[in-house]
This record gives structure tokens, C-alpha cells and sequence, in this order.
């Protein structure tokens, strides 16, 4: 089984900068295939990541329901599994050192127990063919709940230097205890510091949140500057301040 980063927190805190950094990180460390997998319905690693992405699995539940329901789209010569194991594979970017796998917007109404539990079967089946699973989850993480991904070795929640920010990251802490998810590790990450620096305001609501602090992250406008300009964050400088900081992070998770 892969060992599964799993990166949470509320929006707008730069939890996907940080997840794509992580990728990038582990295919260069040599701990390749990386299977990336974006759990946010506001997806948008790929951009991060700087590639172009297929089909979600949201469309392949929904096109998988419309078809048993008008009972048309599906072959009659293709089980449902072969249909669904095939529009898996479709729905998977593959790049050289990762691949990217975007979950999609929640889906509609009515049952989807039975797609559910398929897709949750053929994610299962791949997911040996990767050392390193690393998911960019909402701060409800969805999915995790579905059971549609597996367990968690490691959980890195990311805020903001606000406390707004860190009693998210507490919520969401709270809430893997809810779902029973058990990581291994689990830590807290403050990005966008200025100087780097956490002031004694933010440093007491971690306390009170009884969170781990990893680490903190300053604020970098090289980030901001390829954000605006349309640019794949994994390409800015080895130098930048956010590599830096976040290798240390890394480092001491041992990952």
C-alpha cells in the first residue's frame, strides 16, 4: 500500500501551493510514481502541478448513472466494472514522475452507493502501483468520508497566520477523529507568515487548538507573482523561500 500525505485545510490558505511543492518534492527525491490525487471540489491542482486535466470521477459517477438508469450508454457487451475500470484509467493524467487523478464536485441527487462502492474498488487496485499517494482534500475532506480513498499515514493541515485559519485546521483535526481515520502523524503548518514569523496571537491559538506546529512558511511573492501571472507554482526558483521552508517540514515528518 502507498504511503498517503493527505493536505487539508479551509479555503484560500495555500493548502494546494503546498501539496503540489510535496509532489514535486517526492518525484525529485526518487520516490516515484506519485499518484496525486486532487479531493478539492474547487480543483485545481493541476495548475499547481502546470498540466492539463482529463474527466473527473464526479462525471464518471454521473455518466455512470445516467447510463444504468436509461440503460444506453454502457455496451450491453461491458459489464459495469470493465465500463467503469476503463473510464478510470481515461479520467488519469499521466506524467512522468506522477499522475493526477481530480475526484470532482459532489454529486447530484439520488443513490450512488453502488458506483461509489466500484470506484472506491478500482481506486483500491491502483493505488499499489504507487509508493506515495498525496491528496489535496477540502476542509470537509468528502471523500475521505465516502470511503472513496484509503487510510492515512500522514496529515498535514495548512492555515494562515489567522486564527480563523488555525481553528479550521483544529476542526478538521477534530473531525478525523469523527470519521475514525487515524493518521499516523498529524501537523499543522502555518503559511504566508510575514518574515516567517508566527506573532504571539496566531502561536497561542495553535496551543489552544493542542495543534502540532510543523512549521511556518513566510510569505513569498514569488508565489504570488506565478499565481497572477498564469504560472505552474512547481516551477519558481529553487531559492524561493517556500522551498526552503517547506523541505525542513518534510524533513522532519521523514517522508
Amino acid at each position: 500500500m502507498p504511503h498517503v500525505i493527505a493536505v487539508a485545510g479551509k479555503g484560500g490558505v495555500g493548502k494546494t501551493t503546498v501539496c503540489g511543492l510535496i509532489i514535486q518534492h517526492l518525484c525529485k527525491e526518487g520516490k516515484s510514481p506519485v499518484l496525486a490525487v486532487d479531493a478539492d471540489s474547487n480543483a485545481n491542482l493541476n495548475e499547481v502541478l502546470g498540466v492539463e486535466t482529463k474527466k473527473t470521477l464526479g462525471e464518471i459517477r454521473e455518466a455512470m448513472k445516467k447510463a444504468a438508469s436509461l440503460k444506453s450508454e454502457i455496451p450491453s457487451t461491458v459489464s459495469k466494472d470493465v465500463y467503469a475500470e476503463q473510464e478510470l484509467f481515461d479520467a488519469l493524467t499521466e506524467e512522468e514522475n506522477f499522475d493526477l487523478l481530480v475526484m470532482g464536485r459532489s454529486q447530484g441527487a439520488g443513490c450512488y452507493c453502488f458506483v461509489n462502492s466500484l470506484l472506491q474498488r478500482l481506486i483500491m487496485s491502483i493505488q499499489d502501483n504507487y509508493p506515495y499517494m498525496v491528496v489535496d482534500n477540502e476542509a470537509g475532506m468528502e471523500h475521505m468520508s465516502r470511503g472513496l480513498l484509503p487510510h492515512i499515514d500522514t496529515l498535514i493541515l495548512v492555515s494562515d497566520c489567522s486564527r480563523r485559519g488555525i481553528q479550521a485546521a483544529g476542526r478538521i483535526a477534530e473531525l478525523t477523529k469523527e470519521l475514525d481515520l487515524r493518521p499516523d502523524k498529524m501537523g499543522l503548518i502555518v503559511n504566508r507568515a510575514p518574515n516567517g514569523e508566527l506573532n504571539e496571537g496566531s502561536a497561542e491559538e495553535v496551543r489552544n487548538q493542542k495543534l502540532d506546529l510543523l512549521g511556518v512558511i513566510p510569505a513569498d511573492d514569488t508565489v504570488y507573482e506565478f499565481d497572477c501571472d498564469g504560472k505552474a507554482i512547481v516551477d519558481i526558483p529553487e531559492d524561493a523561500p517556500i522551498r526552503g521552508a517547506l523541505k525542513e517540514i518534510i524533513d522532519k515528518l521523514e517522508i
